[in-house]
């Protein structure tokens, strides 16, 4: 495989992991404090927050009239991004065992906090709940996708892509069918890393 970027795509983990401390570290600018899977403002904070509500007849009344219109079309894409989490849940519960692929953790991705907020009105909650829902589900069904992907097909591709998920570099070169054909059943298998991942980071909080 080629040694350079493996080594980029090994900053870019590394990278997502201090994002992630730093986004940390908001808790105490915020004042507010992830505890045992629990989301707690101070008093002060929430005080605060409570006045800067939006009421839901001005929310509606500073929309745009075609903003309002097209709320049916995008409150219908929760029928497909449901189904999606309900068939995503059952292949891997069926399939990955049998492949000896590591489940992916649904609450790694679904995270349902944005309610706690007290300066979001109800249709805002609604709207933010929505979209860490949708974005969870879409993002849990990559990494599902991802880890069926390296043990079907690690190849990598010849043609520029937008982005890479998280197995990417784990595969084969593009025409590299030596490595391919002697390395096949090994890469197949090497989910170590996720392993050692989930030990060193501590799980997500859970949503109350």
């Amino acid at each position: 495989m080629n040694d350079s970027l493996d080594s980029m795509l090994e900053k870019m983990r590394v990278l997502e992991k201090d994002i992630l401390r730093e986004l940390q570290k908001k808790e105490q600018e915020f004042f507010y404090e992830v505890r045992q899977g629990k989301i707690r403002f101070t008093t002060e904070a929430r005080a605060r927050h409570k006045l800067l509500v939006k009421r839901f007849t001005a929310y509606i009344r500073e929309s745009r009239f075609m903003i309002l219109l097209t709320t049916p079309v995008i409150l219908s894409c929760i029928l497909p991004i449901a189904l999606m989490d309900l068939f995503m849940s059952v292949y891997q519960a069926v399939c990955f065992p049998i492949y000896g692929i590591p489940k992916v953790k649904r609450a790694d991705y679904i995270q349902l906090d944005r309610r706690h907020l007290a300066y979001l009105n109800w249709a805002e909650k609604l709207n933010c709940e929505y979209c860490g829902y949708a974005n969870g589900v879409l993002a849990c069904a990559t990494e599902i996708a991802a880890r069926t992907e390296q043990y079907w097909c690690p190849i990598k591709h010849a043609l520029r892509m937008k982005s890479m998920h998280s197995r990417y570099r784990h595969f084969f070169d593009y025409g590299d069918a030596e490595h391919y054909r002697q390395q096949i059943e090994t890469v197949r298998r090497s989910f170590e890393d996720i392993d050692q991942d989930e030990a060193k980071v501590p799980a997500a909080p859970a949503s109350t």
